[in-house]
């Protein structure tokens, strides 16, 4: 009896060990293939780009899903797009930080079903599975606030407008500091159920897009099957989330969807990662109809920086999107929303972000316009938008 409770208590120990490795070192795996990075940095831009860059006095970009990887983010990763020694050797303002609880098998631009879930595996191997979506949100929304926590100050979460002004008052004189706000990708994170809003709310989530890539309860992806709008189910989150003066993100909405949402809510609206119609046409990017709604909505169009996105595969790509948006309905609702960390190949991490303004400069964008751009549009959003 007493072989027989040993083997089983070694059995229970080797195996014990053996999922310590693979949850050590399998998600790190993952996650290098995939968020590769097209040139590794440092990067260089011209000297005068390089100058207008320090110039800036406020960064910020809508859209990056590092918190799914599990990564640390206090460390300078040789993987990955974004953590905070990347952002603050980019001297960037805000990171807008979005959480992704599910994405279907065989993910694709045109068509997805919502039978299928790669987030369930990558979270077993990652060591922190749930069944709940929105236990999924929690976690990473909880991951980020310890990392704020173990930071030693040089990061912070921002979830109101007191903070945000206190944590703009603060860079005046600390360089070496840094910040993120919490949002999540695709609502189907509630888990059906509309109080779920308010425990997301209260674990700091502060922008929240209706959809990712597929259908969900409350209507249709760009990339679903459906195409639907608007169900009833989501009228009444988007007016929940209007009263709590969380951020609606129309990325990844099917047309019917950003239509029903333009005709109901009372709050501007942004889509945090997109590419335009304009220099890119697919099923996923924004018409002129959408851009000109959203900027009537006092929201922001938000470029991101793959190649599905901007049809091209370096900075000058977004730098083109920007500029028809601009060239559209004015430089003031254009935004970076690179999608960094979001299973897609990028032209370069974080810190290659003075190869947009030097692709912003060759397109004849003036300095002041460079500024918005680069971050003065959501700075200038979050204080008037953030509850």
């Amino acid at each position: 009896m007493k072989k027989i409770t040993k083997i089983v208590l070694f059995t229970i120990l080797l195996l014990s060990i053996i999922f310590y490795f693979i949850t050590l070192i399998v998600p790190k795996i993952i996650d290098k293939q995939r968020n590769e990075i097209r040139v590794k940095g440092p990067y260089v831009a011209s000297q005068e780009a390089e100058n207008m860059y320090k110039s800036l006095n406020f960064i910020a970009d809508l859209h990056c899903d590092a918190l799914l990887w599990k990564r640390d983010l206090l460390k300078d990763n040789d993987f990955g797009q974004v953590d905070i020694p990347k952002m603050l050797k980019a001297s960037v303002g805000i990171q807008a930080f979005t959480i992704v609880t599910k994405s279907p098998k065989g993910q694709n631009f045109d068509k997805n079903s919502a039978n299928s879930d790669n987030i369930t595996s990558l979270f077993l191997v990652q060591g922190r599975p749930s069944n709940s979506l929105t236990k999924r949100a929690v976690l990473q929304c909880e991951d980020l606030f310890n990392f704020a926590k173990k930071s030693d100050g040089k990061f912070r979460v921002i979830t109101s407008s007191t903070d945000f002004k206190n944590y703009l008052a603060d860079r005046k004189s600390k360089n070496n500091i840094t910040a993120g706000f919490l949002g999540v990708e695709g609502a189907h994170a509630l888990d059906g159920k509309i109080e779920n809003v308010q425990l997301l709310y209260d674990n700091g989530v502060r922008m929240m897009a209706t959809t990712h890539f597929f259908d969900n309860k409350l209507g249709g992806s760009a990339h679903g099957v459906s195409g639907a709008g608007l169900t009833d189910f989501g009228k009444d989150v988007i007016l929940k989330m209007n009263v709590l003066n969380m951020i609606i993100d129309v990325a990844h909405g099917s047309p019917k969807l950003i239509d029903d949402i333009l005709k109901i809510s009372e709050k501007p609206i942004i889509s945090s990662h997109t590419g335009v119609k304009g220099t890119c046409d697919n099923v996923r990017n924004l018409s002129d109809k959408h851009i000109k709604a959203i900027a009537n909505s006092q929201g922001l169009i938000s470029i991101a920086m793959f190649k599905q996105a901007v049809c091209g595969t370096d900075a000058s790509a977004t730098a083109k999107a920007i500029k028809y948006v601009s060239d559209l309905v004015g430089v003031q609702y254009v935004a970076l929303g690179s999608d960094f960390d979001g299973s897609v190949i990028t032209p370069f991490d974080i810190t290659g972000l003075p190869l947009i303004v030097e692709e912003l400069m060759k397109l004849d964008f003036t300095s002041n316009e460079i500024q918005k751009i680069m971050g003065g549009n959501v700075k200038e959003f979050l204080l008037k938008n953030l509850p």
